[in-house]
């Protein structure tokens, strides 16, 4: 009788080997200079680099730090044998909270969870990871990969994600200076991005009866699967370009992703007690996935806004002088969006957020 092998317990060190070559390529086009550390190491060295920090304006830079994951959205990727698009959920899902303090994202990481080893899968997933570093303009600097046949099976695997970022002190954006008058800004989202996908599941596969690849007519034709894996928005050029154009007028007094929770729960975040949102329905567009999806669940109105981003992916709040401008560079750069209410004084006991 021979003895136990890594490979019997469900760890193939020779695939697993295979699976870590492909992935340096993918990184090193999402490094810059700052990127110190070499391939194969045990941690990852970035350079703050301050002195370039301060001829760009930096006097007291702070470090932003998120991490974030994609939930039940990875059983559709598994399902559907189709892993880029979670690799960019995966960064959009930190890299744009990271956005809400005013930072710009430095450097990301990874940790993927896979239940056996297989390179051509890993390699997917840090394509699309790099893929939305390329566009954050954010260095993928290392991750790790663990193969947990006793946690997961059947081809399933888990994601998370960490980003770091660095915003100047007295630039840091909580919403303190969120005051009555101010214009609430939605940019558009891409649609449920990565958050209320067991909610999904449920109302397509289970009580919708539908399958990957039927087709929905009236949604562009599109099979199911392409639907449900459209990735998550970036908004890190968008943010990054406003911020750059109004900081000198202080004009974005607070940013807020509307991820699980919706517009009402997750704006509040940013709000402070003594202003309230009055945000106007109707006032955006809702792309057509949210009612499809509601009609296959038979799902309430007020459900679906506690749940989904409704069509709203960030909200800036923005002085009122200002909005108009930074509508108009939104749109000019492509990212369609609307201004979908206003500041006003508000009781502490007040809801922070109104939706009417």
């Amino acid at each position: 009788m021979s003895g136990a092998t890594y490979s019997s317990a469900g760890v193939n060190l020779e695939l697993y080997r295979e699976g870590m070559a492909r992935l340096p390529a993918h990184m090193r086009r999402t490094q810059c200079p700052r990127v110190m550390s070499q391939e194969g190491g045990f941690a990852a060295l970035f350079a703050l680099d301050l002195p370039g920090l301060f001829a760009r304006g930096y006097v007291d830079p702070m470090l932003v730090s998120c991490t974030d994951g994609v939930g039940t959205k990875l059983k559709v990727a598994v399902n559907a044998g189709v892993h880029h698009t979670v690799g960019i959920d995966l960064v959009a899902m930190s890299v744009n909270d990271a956005l809400c303090t005013g930072a710009e994202p430095l450097f990301f990481l990874d940790y993927v969870a896979m239940s056996h080893d297989d390179p051509a899968l890993l390699e997917q997933i840090v394509r699309g990871i790099a893929d939305a570093c390329v566009e954050c303009d954010c260095a993928l600097v290392g991750g790790e990969t663990a193969i947990l046949p006793d946690m997961y099976h059947g081809g399933d695997y888990d994601l998370a994600g960490f980003c770091v970022g660095v915003v100047e002190r007295t630039r840091v954006i909580d919403g303190r200076q969120i005051q009555p008058g101010d214009v609430a800004i939605g940019i558009a989202s891409s649609g449920f991005h990565s958050n209320g996908y067991s909610l999904v599941r449920k109302a397509v596969f289970e009580m919708g009866g539908l399958q990957g690849t039927d087709r929905v007519e009236h949604l562009g034709n599109k099979t199911v699967t392409e639907l449900l894996l459209e990735p998550t928005r970036l908004y890190a050029r968008p943010v990054k370009a406003v911020l750059r154009h109004a900081i000198g007028t202080q004009a974005v007094h607070g940013i807020a992703h509307i991820t699980g929770g919706g517009l009402v729960e997750n704006l509040s975040r940013v709000v402070p007690e003594h202003v309230q949102i009055v945000l106007e329905r109707g006032s955006w567009q809702v792309p057509g996935v949210f009612p499809w999806v509601q009609r296959l669940g038979g799902i309430a109105v007020d459900e679906m806004e506690r749940v989904f981003n409704m069509g709203v992916g960030m909200v800036l709040v923005v002085t009122p002088n200002a909005a108009e401008g930074i509508q108009r560079q939104l749109a000019d750069l492509g990212f369609e969006n609307w201004q979908l209410g206003a500041v006003r004084s508000a009781t502490a006991n007040e809801g922070r957020v109104i939706l009417r």
